[in-house]
């Protein structure tokens, strides 16, 4: 009985910060007329590339001991249901290692991503990683050798200011629910899913995402990007290339992190569906660090900068037959891709430092989010911004 009353307690809880991060979705970056290059997809989310489906779980919860839940678990999956037996060619990229993402000795060595990403906090990489097997071997089929091999890809930072991180809150449910109900479409972005405790230069920040249209040779392509941000220093933000943390020095809370120090993490996803070849998703991967450097990130000591890259094209080269054909831009064709990821990876940050909103975490921690009146104010003195949507 006990365990059924926790488990009707665990799925009150998730529906009413489901319901309250709805009620809490608000303008993105564009809407407050901050500049951007590119073209956006129709969503400006990496659910833009075909196939792509994205799910979280958010966990806000005070308990009866005075500890404060506030994390969660994000899963992307680069085919939909079809990730389950399909993999797609991957690459990756640390700009800095002070962090984990597991599964990338596979994706340098085959260079394949044999199915979803997640992102979930620091301490809960073990049970999501578990998780994410059994939810394969429940929902899929042994792979062409009759084995149920799996090494999951499964990416973290840290949320231990705002979150009870050694209470281990996020549970093998979460994944499956994560997983489960990926789909495609808008993306929840700020405090929701693995990124509901995380804060990026001072601010509250979170799951952000953005999308780029492009054209290769006439032919259209999509190239999406989803962070889970949670890095950087105060006084090096910079948006649209104003000094914004320079002139926000005083807008805090107690904060979770009193130091100016880039102690923190960030996991960026890119997704794309023009075919590239995995040494060439590692390329892209990379150009992911040249967008969070618009941002005023260094990449310091303390600081996890991994990043992944996947294709969703030439689906037919992973049917487990002894030959494979497959198709790839020719290299001199890249630098449209990479523009698109610099162009993205952007985006997707000031998303999610946008629609984050003020947190009241562990400890008496809390968190500011990055206040718009004041962003537009900046836009405006420097000649940046557009008019507001």
């Amino acid at each position: 009985m006990v365990t059924g009353f926790r488990a009707l307690r665990s799925i009150l809880t998730l529906s009413a910060a489901l319901a309250a991060s709805v009620a809490l979705a608000g303008p993105r970056a564009r809407d407050l007329g901050v500049p951007f290059e590119g073209t956006p997809g129709p969503l400006n989310a990496i659910t833009d590339v075909a196939g792509v489906t994205v799910g979280q779980v958010t966990l806000i919860e005070d308990l009866a001991d005075g500890r404060k839940v506030r994390t969660g678990v994000t899963a992307i999956l680069p085919r939909g249901r079809e990730t389950i037996t399909t993999p797609a060619f991957a690459g990756s990229f640390v700009l800095n290692g002070a962090g984990e993402m597991t599964g990338r000795s596979w994706i340098e060595e085959g260079g394949l991503l044999e199915g979803p990403v997640m992102l979930t906090n620091t301490h809960s990489v073990g049970t999501v990683h578990e998780a994410t097997i059994a939810w394969r071997v429940k929902n899929g089929q042994p792979d062409s050798s009759g084995y149920w091999w799996s090494t999951p890809v499964v990416a973290e930072t840290w949320d231990g200011e705002l979150n009870d991180i050694n209470g281990f809150h996020v549970k093998a449910s979460h994944v499956d629910a994560a997983l489960d109900g990926a789909k495609a479409g808008p993306v929840e972005e700020g405090n929701v899913g693995g990124g509901t405790g995380m804060t990026c230069h001072g601010f509250k920040c979170g799951i952000g995402t953005a999308s780029r249209s492009v054209d290769v040779k006439g032919r259209g392509y999509t190239v999406g990007a989803l962070v889970q941000a949670n890095y950087g220093t105060r006084s090096a933000l910079r948006i649209a290339g104003v000094p914004v943390g320079q002139h926000l020095k005083d807008v805090t809370a107690k904060q979770a992190t009193a130091s100016d120090a880039d102690k923190g993490s960030i996991i960026i996803v890119v997704a794309t569906d023009a075919p590239v070849l995995p040494h060439q998703l590692d390329r892209v991967a990379k150009r992911a660090g040249m967008g969070l450097a618009r941002l005023g990130s260094f990449a310091g000591n303390g600081s996890g900068d991994i990043f992944v890259a996947f294709s969703t094209a030439n689906a037919e080269s992973m049917e487990g037959t002894q030959m494979h054909a497959a198709e790839f831009v020719d290299n001199g064709w890249l630098d449209i891709l990479f523009e698109a990821t610099v162009q993205a990876t952007e985006e997707a940050i000031v998303n999610a430092m946008v629609a984050a909103r003020d947190m009241q975490g562990n400890d008496g921690h809390a968190i500011k989010a990055l206040p718009h009146a004041a962003l537009v104010e900046l836009l405006a003195r420097y000649g940046r911004g557009t008019t507001p949507r």
